[in-house]
C-alpha cells in the first residue's frame, strides 16, 4: 500500500486464490469459492491470465503459495477454535465471508479496506455481522489500540494471522508489530509469513523472487524485509512470543497434495513461524 492507494498485491493474491479452483487439477489446496464473486469485473481479466499463461513460474508459484500459508492458518483454526481471529493486512481475504466464526477483526490501510467494502457492496456480498474492520498502518499506529476500539478483547484467546505482510514492512515495525501482539493473552497464537534471505531459497525460490519482486515495485508495495528463521526466532523471543514451530510449504499441507498432476510444486522462499504467546512476559528492553 502506498500513497493512499488500495493494495494491488491484494488483487492478484485474490485473483490466485480463485484460479486455483479453476486452473489446477484435485486435490485442491484451499477452497477459496468466494475470491472470484468479490474481485467482480476483474475476475475475467485476472483469471484469463492463469488460464493462458498458468505454467508460468509467477503464476503457478502464486498459486501454491497463497492456498498453502491459508490453508495451514484455516486447519489450525478449526483445530483451536480461537475466541477471536485477527487478520493482519488481510487485503481481499475471504475467510470470515465462508466461515461463521470465530470473530474476525481484519486490520488494514483505510484505503484498502474501502476499496474491499465497495467490492463487497458491487458483488452484493453483505458484511458479516462477526466481522471487524480496523484500519491501520502497520508502520505507524498502535495495534492493540485500534483492535480495542473495534471490539477486541485481549484477554481473551485470539488468533493472528500475517501473511504476505511482513516482507513489505520494515524491520523497526514488524519489532513494534510483536511487541503488541506479545500482549495479547497467554496461549493465543501467531501465524506469521517472512521471506527468506537468498542463500536459504531453492533455485524456484529464488527465481519467483527475482520475478515477484520486479511485479511488486512495479506496484511500488516493494519488498523490504527477509528474515532467517533464526532471526524470526530471536525477534518473536524478544517480545514474549515462543516460536513453536517453522513450517516450509513443503509440510503447511498434508503431503498427499504435493502428489499432484498439475504445475503446482512446493519451493522454498518462505516460511511461517507458528509462535504462541508465553504465560511469562517478555522482559522490557
Amino acid at each position: 500500500m502506498q500513497n493512499g492507494q488500495p493494495s494491488r498485491t491484494a488483487l492478484s493474491t485474490a485473483a490466485a486464490r480463485a484460479a486455483h479452483l479453476v486452473v489446477d487439477n484435485e486435490p485442491h489446496i484451499l477452497h477459496d469459492t468466494v475470491a472470484a464473486t468479490l474481485i467482480g469485473d476483474q475476475a475475467e481479466e485476472m483469471l484469463g491470465y492463469h488460464r493462458a499463461y498458468g505454467d508460468h513460474p509467477i503464476l503457478s508459484c502464486t498459486r501454491a503459495l497463497v492456498t498453502t500459508r491459508s490453508a495451514y492458518t484455516e486447519r489450525v483454526l478449526a483445530d483451536r477454535s480461537p475466541d477471536q481471529y485477527v487478520i493482519l493486512g488481510a487485503g481481499l481475504d475471504t475467510y470470515a465471508l465462508r466461515h461463521s466464526g470465530p470473530r474476525v477483526f481484519e486490520v488494514d490501510h483505510p484505503a484498502t479496506q474501502e476499496w474491499k467494502r465497495a467490492l463487497l457492496a458491487q458483488a452484493g456480498l453483505p458484511t458479516p455481522g462477526h466481522l471487524a474492520f480496523v484500519p491501520i498502518d502497520l508502520e505507524s499506529d498502535a495495534l492493540l489500540d485500534r483492535l480495542t476500539a473495534a471490539g477486541f478483547d485481549p484477554s481473551r484467546s485470539t488468533l493472528v494471522g500475517c501473511l504476505g505482510v511482513t516482507m513489505y514492512l520494515t524491520r523497526d515495525a514488524i519489532s513494534a508489530t510483536l511487541a503488541e501482539l506479545g500482549r495479547l493473552s497467554p496461549g493465543s497464537e501467531i501465524i506469521m509469513e517472512y521471506s527468506l534471505p537468498a542463500e536459504l531459497r531453492d533455485d524456484l525460490g529464488n527465481e519467483y523472487a527475482a520475478m515477484a519482486s520486479e511485479a511488486v515495485r512495479e506496484s511500488n508495495e516493494p519488498y523490504l524485509t527477509s528474515l532467517s528463521p533464526d532471526e524470526v526466532t530471536a525477534l518473536m523471543g524478544r517480545h514474549g512470543l515462543e516460536v513453536l514451530r517453522h513450517v516450509a510449504m513443503h509440510d503447511a499441507v498434508p503431503p498427499s497434495m504435493w502428489t499432484r498432476t498439475d504445475v503446482l510444486r512446493p519451493f522454498v522462499g518462505s516460511h511461517l513461524a507458528h509462535a504462541a504467546v508465553s504465560a511469562t512476559p517478555a522482559s522490557p528492553r
